[in-house]
């Protein structure tokens, strides 16, 4: 994979714990950067083995279906690779063994935007207590971002790699239930992609007729005037200079 990009072209790291997380909360979004010209990946942490209650379930098989349906929904998307780091689910924790593989990533694919979950956010609304591996895939990634991919002195054996500090400009924090939001993106050409790619992950979810998803991009959309939205609080960590450099 070559790191050369134009000076409008954006590379684009999705960081997000099972299959299916990246779509729920920035498919419209991956789309659209896509159709932009820009390059979107995936790092899913987990390898999504609890995605199931059957107890005749075979979980090696879960795993290899999942995998298959998360490349299937990058496609829909135009998201270029992903990246599979095989975590236990549902019981990660934000080590510094995956910070480290976060950073080697980082440092690897140099990103000018990271999209993560939000690591303090434990409920949503009255109804949905927020998953322990969302939550720890989100502080790894944040911790990932900063201090550790631009920081030589952190992580020595990664610079023996070859792979020398990294700043990553943006971090768009994904906000599924509640705010605060400051980017409201606008999926209104993307939401059919973003159900369909919600489609392939027929294993855990059923989309039906697409309603619900677009209720729920709508619903987001309201705030900023938009038919269909997501919406993200964005750290913006390195800005370009005036005189462009």
């Amino acid at each position: 994979m070559s790191n050369a990009l134009s000076s409008s072209t954006l590379r684009i790291l999705g960081i997000f714990a099972h299959p299916d997380d990246p779509e729920f909360s920035m498919g419209g979004s991956a789309a659209l950067w896509a159709d932009q010209g820009h390059e979107v990946y995936y790092c899913i942490v987990t390898d999504g083995s609890a995605g199931s209650n059957d107890p005749n379930q075979d979980l090696r098989e879960l795993v290899r279906i999942r995998e298959e349906e998360q490349r299937a929904a990058a496609r829909v998307l135009g998201v270029r690779e992903v990246f599979f780091l095989g975590y236990k689910d549902g019981v990660l924790e934000p080590t510094l063994e995956l910070r480290r593989e976060l950073t080697r990533l980082i440092r690897h694919l140099k990103p000018d935007r990271v999209v993560c979950g939000d690591p303090t956010a434990f409920f949503y609304g009255d109804e949905y207590i927020n998953h322990a591996d969302h939550r720890a895939a989100a502080e790894a990634a944040v911790t990932a971002v900063f201090p550790s991919a631009p920081t030589r002195p952190i992580f020595p054996e990664l610079l023996a790699e070859g792979l020398e500090p990294h700043q990553v400009k943006e971090l768009y924090i994904t906000a599924d239930h509640g705010g605060p939001y400051t980017v409201y993106v606008d999926i209104s050409s993307t939401i059919e992609r973003k159900i369909e790619a919600l489609r392939c992950h027929a294993s855990q979810v059923q989309v039906g007729d697409g309603d619900w998803v677009r209720n729920w991009a709508a619903e987001t959309g309201k705030t900023a005037g938009l038919t269909y939205a997501e919406a993200f609080r964005v750290m913006r960590l390195a800005r370009e200079h005036q005189d462009g450099s």
